[in-house]
């Protein structure tokens, strides 16, 4: 029997047990911010059942839904991208309503004709980048005449997208909406009964109810019970159900940022303490992710509130209010015990570098899918079986081509260059067999040790991980490139290994680690004297204009980070992480791609 007969035979035998995307599910959804520093192949998909991209706007002029220029790169790969780890994930597309009580969007939805504009847009932008829905976020009536305007927009919204499904024969967007915590606002109300009829579900920003620019006191912005105000979620969803908004049409907004105020007395240090405002940053708001680190550098005892679940922490004068794993356990249990329809999480990129807050989310499932559960502890390892046969079969056919002619290539290209071609064993023995206390990162690539070669030379060996989805193509580009690449602060690299299945590139050693190393640590920021300043701002310079005029190739720089900023025992600066990026003639001005792109 040929390959191609075996594939497809075992193909056949995974098609009783496939399924198209079911939006009736547990959801499990999480936001990313095109802001963000974390790279779009880097969002863990496997955990989440929809992603959204956040966010579209509203043009205050044409009324059309509009995509920032600074995001269109995002934007028009960010389906694809994400699909690629987990193809069964649904994308949808977060439009910002607007500002101070959402001007943009009543402004929109006073006129038909801009109602028009702004629906045929929203509905062709979600068809031409991919997605799978669309999402209203940030919107909250506030007088009888938006009210008004908005339950026609809505009315008209969801009309427009099932004619479109109709007459094009594809499948019916999603249409969802992000709403306050609450029904009630002010003195209006939601028009449920028109959310109801519309939305597929709607998605409960249950957080910043408390904030250190608004209040004089220290308050559990997520918190779940609150036994002396209605500013808690267990209420806010509990006046949605009372106003005719059924649980399974709920999802529970989480909250992976907190909040930071100074202080009056560091020695009244719980929820509700008096306060002198906001501390820490420019306005009070940390991710998850800066929290940790924080606490890392400062010390400070993390303490859990069962009564308001919710996390905080003193340091000094400062006290941090968030949630931690446990509270977002608690809360995940909350949405299922009370039937709601699953979790959305604001946002993906302030989760720790382990993605612990998103692990605690995805890891709880509905109590009543206990018997699917049942049946697919019958299907799961028939599946599983059937799937890795599959991988390895398409594994060794590719690898059987890719290798010889990666390798083949890759030697020519050594013996033309000063790369050496190390060994297996010669690195195996340099980094003490990869010991873990030799390990000094991680990246896209993979891990990355310290070793140290038999003469006594220092390197650093970017080993490329399993689980990495840069092949032997992205492998070839950066060796090529690097290899050509010669500048005082452009990392250098020495050479590489592609024995046993290893693809290995080996660089020169840094001692003095990377430059974000420095700048988010005030004691170790104190390293950095001002003539040391000087230096690395100027090697960074002289860096970015080599690479810029480099007569062959011209590197794409798309998000140059203080960690690919590299310092030596001098502390002088070399760039490094740019191999990956996809080169261009130097004559080129654009290029099509879906290959993965470095920083």
């Amino acid at each position: 029997m040929s390959s191609k007969s075996i594939l497809s035979f075992l193909f056949l035998l995974v098609l009783p047990f496939s399924s198209s995307s079911d939006t009736t599910g547990w959801i499990k959804s999480g936001f990313w911010y095109a802001g963000s520093d974390l790279a779009v192949p880097e969002i863990p998909s496997t955990m989440f059942t929809h992603l959204h991209f956040a966010f579209a706007y509203i043009n205050a002029s044409s009324f059309e839904l509009y995509i920032s220029y600074s995001d269109e790169p995002y934007i028009s790969t960010f389906s694809e991208t994400v699909k690629k780890t987990n193809p069964s994930v649904i994308t949808l597309l977060s439009i910002l309503g607007g500002k101070d009580k959402s001007p943009d969007f009543f402004a929109m939805t006073s006129q038909f004709s801009r109602r028009k504009s702004f629906i045929t847009t929203s509905i062709r932008t979600a068809r031409q980048y991919g997605f799978q829905g669309l999402e209203l976020n940030g919107v909250n009536p506030n007088t009888a005449a938006n009210m008004t305007n908005m339950r026609t927009f809505i009315e008209e919204w969801r009309t427009a997208i099932n004619s479109e499904s109709k007459s094009s024969g594809t499948k019916r967007l999603i249409l969802i909406m992000g709403a306050h915590y609450s029904p009630m606002l002010e003195s209006m109300i939601y028009p449920v009964e028109t959310i109801l009829r519309n939305f597929d579900w709607i998605h409960v920003k249950a957080y910043d109810y408390y904030l250190p620019t608004d209040d004089n006191t220290t308050g559990a912005h997520t918190a779940l019970y609150d036994p002396a105000s209605t500013r808690n979620t267990d209420y806010g969803i509990k006046e949605w159900i009372k106003n005719g908004l059924p649980a399974n049409k709920i999802v529970l907004g989480l909250a992976y940022h907190g909040y930071a105020w100074t202080l009056v007395n560091p020695n009244h240090n719980t929820v509700g303490s008096p306060s002198r405002g906001l501390a820490i940053t420019r306005d009070g708001s940390m991710s998850y992710r800066y929290i940790k680190r924080y606490m890392k550098s400062y010390g400070g005892i993390p303490v859990y509130n069962s009564t308001y679940v919710v996390n905080y922490v003193t340091i000094g004068s400062f006290w941090i209010g968030y949630d931690d794993v446990e509270a977002i356990r608690t809360k995940v249990s909350y949405a299922n015990g009370k039937g709601l329809r699953g979790f959305a999480a604001f946002q993906i990129p302030s989760d720790d570098v382990d993605w612990e807050l998103s692990k605690a989310a995805s890891g709880e499932e509905e109590d009543h899918r206990g018997s699917k559960r049942r049946l697919l502890a019958i299907l799961l390892p028939t599946i599983t079986i059937t799937v890795l046969l599959i991988s390895t079969i398409v594994c060794i056919l590719k690898k059987k081509t890719m290798r010889s002619e990666g390798i083949e290539v890759l030697n020519e290209r050594a013996i033309g260059s000063n790369l050496i071609v190390f060994s297996f064993d010669q690195i195996k023995e340099a980094t003490d067999n990869f010991s873990i206390k030799n390990k000094i990162g991680e990246g896209g690539f993979g891990p990355v040790y310290k070793g140290r070669l038999s003469d006594g030379e220092e390197i650093a060996v970017k080993r490329l991980s399993e689980c990495s989805k840069q092949g032997v193509e992205e492998f070839r580009n950066e060796v090529t490139l690097a290899s050509k690449l010669q500048h005082v602060n452009v990392l250098q690299l020495q050479g590489f290994c592609i024995e046993r299945e290893e693809k290995m590139l080996i660089y020169e050693y840094m001692p003095n680690k990377s430059l974000d190393f420095y700048l988010y640590d005030p004691v170790k920021s104190l390293k950095l004297d001002w003539e040391s300043r000087v230096r690395i701002i100027e090697g960074i310079t002289q860096g970015l204009l080599y690479l810029q005029e480099y007569s062959t190739f011209t590197v794409i720089h798309r998000d140059l980070k203080a960690s690919n900023i590299l310092l030596d025992d001098e502390m002088k600066p070399k760039i490094s992480d740019f191999g990956i990026a996809r080169l261009f003639q130097k004559d080129e001005k654009e290029a099509n791609t879906g290959k993965i792109v470095g920083t």
